[in-house]
């Protein structure tokens, strides 16, 4: 694979950087890893007006990995959430059953920002 900077094409469009494929046939956008594996479950209020919600970050898997895994996630949980930015967002405080449901999925978790 060569290198280019080539970042728009008038006869292709918008070209992924990896794989230098057009966006629409990109080979590479579903396999990248996001995150580095160390699994941090924390829970958030600021900016939400005292509203918490549980944040699960550091998980190493594609994006389509992550909206599988929070959607399983969400409706264990019975609640509502999204995936953003690499991280699954879990409304309320919910860590320690999210701790439980990760570890039945095989994944090594822990606490930030204080024990529940």
């Amino acid at each position: 694979m060569k290198k280019r900077n080539l970042v728009y094409s008038t006869d292709q469009g918008r070209v992924c950087p990896h794989c230098e494929e057009p966006v629409d046939h990109c080979t590479c956008k579903n396999t990248e890893v996001i995150g580095d594996g160390n699994v941090k479950i924390t829970l958030e209020t600021k900016g939400r007006k005292g509203k918490g919600v549980t944040i699960i970050s550091g998980l190493a898997m594609s994006s389509d990995e992550l909206k599988i895994l929070g959607k399983k996630l969400k409706a264990q949980c019975g609640t509502g959430g999204a995936v953003k930015d690499g991280q699954i967002e879990i409304q309320g405080d919910s860590r320690l059953k999210l701790k439980e449901l990760l570890e039945k999925e095989g994944i090594k978790s822990k606490f930030s920002g204080g024990q529940p």
